[in-house]
């Protein structure tokens, strides 16, 4: 098991007014016996302790504020219309979490996995480090590793937990890395070799014999989201099996408060993060894999954290006894907050559930920017901006990575088929996953390249995996099965849906059910129909090349022929297709005709 280092240093918060801690105060005001927080030994605590949990999940290294729809949430007006809001930024989230804490001695912050990995190029050129270091700014106690802590392999997680510098790219300062001040947890990831999980599986945070334990895990469809070479020598297990065997542990051990990090998530009824999830009845307002996990975790377990589908929600979900448990999720790319309220109960030292009072909060830009993140990014920034402010192409408009079929995710796919066909000419046509697609291009400029012009940390934040472009032989039979895999089998309940390159059209009937929803008839490749028993050169990066996301048909190609990596195909694109004068303009986002 990896060690983790101790905290070298005492926190100092810069705590500024707070008005969430008093109308959480006032709710539990209600919930618990009027002397509840008071003590009649001056010099002894009160039974019941109140304890703040800060949570957020899946920063993905956005350490500046997102742009585009990556950099707004949506907000629930009290007469029923909603509004956006930007936000995000560590630099806001810093003073946010700071103000949260105020009047809080006893405060406690959790993360819900996917903290780095497919970052932006400020923290991803760096293999993430900026990001760490933020987050040990951020004086995070703890986190589960989500499916992106292993985009690099264990062995580079191990690296972000311990620090040195990178083994093929060195030093990036004058300092070496120091890694997190923070434990990851990874209780249901094991070493195949040992046996054993490859981080500390669960964590105990105390303060005046206040104790709170939390475990964490990711996914156990980890490695249908990973490249093969991330996990290997890994194995996943169940998430509910595994919670439940650490919570014995950890009530072995005189813990009875426990917090599940789970990076696994649902989907709420509404895109709105203040919508009341419970409104239609407890539980009602969510779906998803959270949900059985939720219903069947231990009810020593007092609350879950979680993340991975990006989602804004808290809910509550009846755990296995019937008794109502607060689940939430914090959105993604640092948009959002959690504040949760524990109260613990000094005589059973567990937490009285029916007090628990939960609120998503917004990282709004209207506060002052916390300044020892505001340098932390400057520092970063100087290095990373002769690389990143290269102009790579110009476009008319912005180029969205939003709805089942993206203008982004196309721009994507033309650009893998355009290099397809440099490697070699029979290539008939490409596929781009979407969760590869991590963001969009804005037509407005970040910085001082000017309206329209694409830099090159613009096309990172794009395409931050450094995939490979692989060719491979698919029978049309394969690729129709391929087409269908996206609404069946794993893909069934949440669609991935491939974005296609130009000339591949299809309808998608959203009215039926399971592979039917994929209309056979109607898949065109140029105009003609496929041909089951022809062979089609297509192009894709390596990770559907390997089968992943559920797309088992895809890893079946033959004769692969492995290219460079998808940005450069990207940037390739775009510098050949693009000027100052001849700007891309945004594709229609019409080779998919969808019915609803």
């Amino acid at each position: 098991m990896s060690s983790v280092p101790r905290r070298t240093r005492r926190r100092t918060y810069a705590f500024l007014a707070s008005a969430a801690g008093l109308a959480t105060a006032a709710a539990l005001a209600t919930a618990l016996p009027a002397d509840a927080h008071e003590s009649h030994h001056p010099h002894r605590p009160g039974r019941y302790q109140d304890v703040q949990l800060l949570s957020f999940n899946d920063l993905h290294g956005n350490l500046e504020p997102p742009s585009g729809s990556s950099g707004r949430v949506t907000e629930l007006q009290p007469d029923g219309t909603t509004k956006t809001i930007d936000a995000g930024g560590v630099e806001y989230l810093a003073t946010h979490l700071r103000q949260a804490r105020k009047g809080h001695p006893y405060s406690v912050t959790a993360a819900g996995g996917d903290l780095v990995g497919a970052s932006p190029l400020l923290s991803g050129l760096f293999h993430d480090e900026p990001t760490v270091e933020a987050l040990n700014k951020l004086d995070l106690d703890v986190t589960s590793v989500g499916n992106h802590e292993f985009d690099e392999g264990a062995r580079e997680l191990a690296r972000l937990q311990n620090g040195g510098c990178h083994p093929k790219d060195g030093c990036y300062t004058d300092q070496e890395f120091q890694g997190a001040d923070f434990p990851y947890l990874a209780a249901n990831v094991q070493d195949d070799k040992t046996g054993k999980p490859i981080l500390k599986p669960y964590w105990v945070w105390k303060k005046n014999g206040v104790k709170i334990g939390f475990i964490g895990v990711t996914l156990e469809g980890t490695p249908g989201v990973v490249s093969a070479e991330g996990v290997k020598g890994l194995t996943f297990k169940d998430e509910t099996e595994t919670i439940n065997k650490y919570a014995k542990v950890l009530q072995r051990q005189g813990v009875q408060s426990i917090v599940a990090l789970v990076h696994e998530g649902g989907y709420p009824a509404s895109g709105s993060y203040n919508y009341d999830c419970d409104s239609p009845g407890a539980g009602d307002g969510i779906s998803g894999p959270i949900v059985d996990i939720a219903k069947n975790v231990t009810p020593a377990v007092d609350a879950l954290v979680t993340g991975h589908t990006h989602q804004a929600y808290v809910c509550t979900v009846p755990d296995p006894s019937g008794r109502p448990r607060m689940v939430t999720s914090a959105s993604s790319f640092g948009r959002l907050y959690t504040d949760t309220t524990l109260t613990y109960d000094r005589r059973t030292g567990d937490i009285v559930r029916t007090a628990v009072n939960s609120a998503n909060h917004v990282v709004t830009r209207d506060v002052p920017k916390a300044q020892d993140l505001t340098d932390l990014i400057g520092k970063w920034n100087t290095l990373a901006a002769p690389i990143g402010n290269r102009p790579i192409g110009y476009i008319s408009g912005d180029i969205g990575n939003t709805g089942t079929e993206s203008p982004m995710g196309d721009l994507v796919a033309d650009a893998q088929l355009a290099y397809g066909r440099e490697l070699d000419p029979k290539t008939s046509l490409a596929l781009m996953n979407p969760g590869g697609v991590r963001a969009g291009l804005t037509y407005a400029a970040k910085g001082a390249e000017g309206d329209g012009v694409v830099t090159y940390a613009e096309g990172f934040t794009v395409q931050p995996f450094s995939n490979t472009v692989n060719l491979v032989d698919l029978t049309g039979a394969q690729l129709v099965q391929a087409l269908k895999e996206q609404v069946s089998g794993p893909n069934e309940a949440a669609p991935r849906i491939l974005q296609p390159s130009a000339g591949l059209t299809y309808t998608l009937d959203l009215t039926k059910s399971g592979a039917d929803r994929v209309v056979t008839d109607s898949i065109r490749l140029n105009g003609a129909p496929i041909d089951p028993a022809a062979t089609y050169r297509v192009a894709m990066n390596a990770f559907l090349a390997g089968g992943g996301d559920g797309f088992a048909s895809l890893g079946q190609g033959k004769n692969p022929l492995v290219g460079t990596d998808d940005l450069a195909a990207l940037v390739k694109y775009l510098t050949a297709n693009s000027s100052a004068s001849s700007p891309i303009a945004p594709p229609a986002a019409n080779r998919i005709t969808i019915i609803k």
